[in-house]
């Protein structure tokens, strides 16, 4: 294989191979929430006219567990490389900036669709889902891989050790996924509140999955396409600069 390939391969190989805590363990944490959540507020919540809470939790649950596990595969694998000194060898290679940035986004794209499906998949006996446009579930399912997957690379860029990392999870990833509208509709909010929700990406990329269900949305779908296409775009430029730069990197 070439060097791309081999770096792909090994990448999602990476994740495999430990499945049960990389895909087991966030599928199971998702179906923690489902049941809690539904149990306690299903008769008390309604979002969508005839559309159970439960049924509208779902995408948002297995929309937020692609995301988060998109950004800690590629995320934890630089930091591992750059604690244990083996990410030289990753460097040495005739691989391009492209490739290498293609090849930890697309394993970290790969590893949030497999938890995003199976959260899904588990849950056919519990929800009865739609499905009403699957192109858009399609899309913003790659695209919210890719960006997490992108900011996953420049954290683990940025860190250099498994504290500052965490910290970046901790900080910005889960307040933004928390509160993007997993758990409720934006326009349950106060109208400030609605207006601070409009600048998380994470909330346009749940909002439009969840649009593939339902065919109803808080924002057009049109809309988050283009705030999401237009993070990703902004964020591979970003990244690749750093690649090319070797900013912490190459000593």
């Amino acid at each position: 294989m070439g060097g791309f390939a081999t770096l792909l391969y090994k990448e999602v190989l990476r994740f495999w191979k430990v499945s049960f805590q990389t895909v087991a363990a966030p599928i199971l944490t998702a179906l923690l929430f489902l049941l809690i959540f539904s149990h306690v507020l299903e008769r008390h919540v309604r979002v969508y006219e005839n559309v159970s809470y439960t049924s509208f939790l779902l995408p948002g649950l297995a929309m937020m567990s692609l995301l988060q596990n998109a950004f800690a595969n590629s995320s934890s694998s630089l930091i591992q490389s750059k604690v244990t000194g083996n990410i030289i060898f990753m460097l040495l290679p005739p691989i391009s900036y492209a490739q290498f940035f293609a090849a930890f986004v697309l394993a970290a794209i790969a590893r949030g669709i497999v938890v995003g499906l199976g959260v899904l998949l588990a849950t056919l006996w519990l929800v009865d889902l739609p499905w009403q446009a699957p192109l858009w579930i399609l899309a913003f399912a790659l695209l919210g891989g890719a960006i997490m997957g992108a900011m996953g690379v420049v954290a683990g860029i940025w860190a250099e050790k498994f504290d500052q990392l965490a910290a970046f999870q901790n900080f910005i990833i889960m307040p933004l996924t928390f509160l993007s509208g997993v758990f409720y509709s934006i326009h349950s909010l106060p109208p400030f509140w609605q207006q601070v929700s409009h600048f998380n990406p994470i909330f346009y990329m749940i909002d439009g999955f969840r649009h593939g269900f339902f065919g109803v949305s808080d924002v057009s779908p049109w809309t988050s396409l283009g705030v999401v296409s237009g993070c990703f775009a902004a964020l591979t430029l970003f990244t690749l600069w750093l690649l090319r730069i070797g900013y912490k990197l190459r000593a």
